[in-house]
């Protein structure tokens, strides 16, 4: 699966990842299907094209190497070398990603990963394209939440035992001391010095000075 527009190149990606197939996911480096050197080559069996008209090297190259190309195809878009055509809307990002959740579902019963009878259970959101101000605004929204919300925040605190071992039961005012050091095993502090005692006997007599 191929998509050089920005919008289907995160259901591109979700595709692959559903499927276990290879993407490219941006621009397509040329001689990728042509050219054997390159550490890029590969060979795929089928291609499956966000846009013709974007995707035109990748659609040029498969035909050179006999490859099946099925492709999203919008009234204006070009059918040379295109195998298969899937009429979709291939520039708004929602139709995008509904075309290749439905893909991704219909491989994935084809193989038996999933029954008919059931829903698919991967939401279609995650195949639709998200601005990077839309997630930095999405992140900024739930942190504002969670900071207004009081009652998460004490439930927080209250399940961290750091803060749960300290309370009013248990802390003593009386022996609270705020001006106290505070006191390390193995450095007590010393025990408090004897009085010295002067011998009156041994004191030095004071030195005669005659008068003048």
């Amino acid at each position: 699966a191929i998509s050089a527009r920005p919008y289907g190149q995160r259901a591109v990606l979700k595709f692959a990842h559903y499927t276990g197939c290879q993407s490219i996911a941006g621009r397509f480096t040329p001689g990728t299907f042509t050219n054997q050197i390159t550490k890029q080559f590969r060979e795929p069996r089928i291609l499956i094209i966000t846009d013709p008209r974007t995707d035109s090297q990748p659609v040029l190259e498969a035909s050179y190497v006999n490859i099946p190309v099925i492709a999203l195809c919008d009234s204006d878009s070009p059918l040379k070398f295109v195998d298969v055509v899937i009429p979709a809307n291939n520039k708004g990002k929602h139709s995008i990603g509904l075309v290749y959740w439905m893909l991704a579902r219909e491989v994935l019963r084809l193989r038996g990963s999933i029954s008919r009878a059931e829903p698919w259970d991967v939401s279609i959101d995650l195949f639709f394209y998200r601005e990077p101000e839309e997630i930095e605004k999405a992140e900024e929204t739930a942190e504002f939440e969670a900071a207004a919300d009081p009652t998460a925040a004490a439930a927080e605190t209250a399940a961290d035992p750091a803060f749960a071992a300290v309370t009013p039961d248990a802390f003593d005012a009386a022996a609270f001391d705020p001006m106290a050091a505070p006191t390390m095993a193995g450095f007590e502090a010393a025990p408090a010095a004897a009085p010295v005692v002067v011998d009156p006997s041994l004191a030095v007599p004071p030195q005669f000075v005659p008068e003048q």
